[in-house]
């Protein structure tokens, strides 16, 4: 099958789900081992991976699950692409310290990307009646083109937003006096706000406020994007998500976690019916999947925890299976997300760097 004929059918997944209509499993299965083949012969240190798995043109996995996820360290040390890198329309780099490899993910189309994250953001994330101003605690896209989170937020602002999207991070720190002041017009108009930001943004933002609050117009919603990788601070998520409900004046149930990685085109969020509980639950729209494997690769049973791999019809561009260090254990509707574990490394996962993997540059 053909780039374009994969791209029209997650296209139009897409828009069917938009539509009402989900994704069979049968549907699910026979794009992912579509996509699988279509991707071990255009890329090289796929197809290469996925022979030393055992698996060819010749002899393909019988089902989605079996398809050999690479680790998404691999997107530091090989350019996993199924089409010339230099024709990128976007180009995401991972975040790391500076003396840390980033990895990165080449996108040949701007248009899934864009129409798979306005997707699930619409379905998960959107307060309901008019829209909302976007307040953005993550990496501006136009100091940071590579963010693929400040990116996310720029389209979704100007897809869904009630006027452009506004950036206020500075470095690690929060523009306070400039976000109070827009927030505080918003809430005179009668505007619900999207705040959205990393933990450690807002972690950071609470210190600064001190106390104070930046109350918010009923209706309005905070997404909190990731950890504290790499950072000195670190705030438990249940203190975190209470003291942004009580700075926003939301409820908490309407301080929202968004689980993605630059590694995947398609992202996760909590699950509405768990965002009362005392554990959240992960779920996603239903081109993306997540099974938990042991570090051999072995799916585990539901509650059993493991690490997190991921099979994500829209990453055409890349590879369609991704296993991580994130941990965490499925559920009935989704996964409950624990967090990285570093010193437990994935053995059978791990890349033959030498006979697999082309090094950049």
């Amino acid at each position: 099958m053909t780039a374009a004929a994969l791209d029209e059918r997650i296209l139009g997944a897409v828009a069917a789900w938009r539509a009402g209509e989900d994704l069979p499993d049968a549907a699910f299965d026979a794009l992912a081992l579509a996509l699988f083949a279509y991707q071990i012969g255009a890329n090289d240190p796929y197809r290469r991976f996925a022979a030393a798995a055992g698996f060819s043109p010749q002899r393909m996995p019988a089902h989605w699950g079996r398809i050999p996820a690479v680790p998404s360290s691999a997107f530091k040390d090989a350019t996993l692409a199924t089409f010339d890198p230099a024709q990128a329309e976007l180009t995401f780099r991972t975040s790391g310290t500076t003396a840390e490899r980033t990895g990165v993910h080449y996108m040949a189309r701007a248009a899934i990307y864009d129409e798979v994250l306005c997707a699930g953001f619409e379905r998960f994330m959107l307060p309901p009646g008019q829209p909302a101003a976007f307040f953005n605690l993550v990496p501006d896209p136009a100091q940071n083109p590579h963010s693929s989170l400040g990116y996310m937020m720029r389209r979704a602002g100007e897809r869904f937003g009630a006027g452009p999207p506004r950036f206020y991070l500075r470095g690690d720190r929060v523009d306070v006096e400039a976000l109070a002041r827009d927030i505080a017009a918003a809430t005179a108009r009668g505007t619900p706000a999207m705040v959205a930001g990393t933990a450690f943004a807002f972690a950071a933002l609470l210190e600064d406020l001190g106390g104070s609050t930046l109350p918010c117009a009923p209706g309005s919603r905070v997404m909190e994007t990731g950890g504290f990788k790499g950072r000195t601070r670190a705030v438990g998520r249940a203190d975190l998500y209470a003291g942004l409900a009580r700075a926003f004046a939301v409820p908490e149930c309407d301080v929202v976690a968004e689980y993605g990685m630059t590694e995947l085109t398609s992202q996760y969020y909590d699950a509405a019916a768990s965002r009362t509980a005392a554990t959240r639950v992960k779920t996603g729209p239903p081109w993306l999947r997540c099974t938990v494997v042991d570090g051999d690769g072995r799916e585990l049973p539901a509650g059993e925890t493991g690490f997190l791999r991921h099979v994500d019809l829209a990453n055409r561009s890349s590879v369609v299976a991704i296993v991580t260090e994130d941990r965490g254990y499925a559920v009935a509707g989704g996964f409950v997300l624990l967090g990285r574990d570093e010193t437990a490394p994935l053995r059978g996962c791990s890349l033959d760097q030498e006979d697999l993997l082309v090094r950049r540059g």
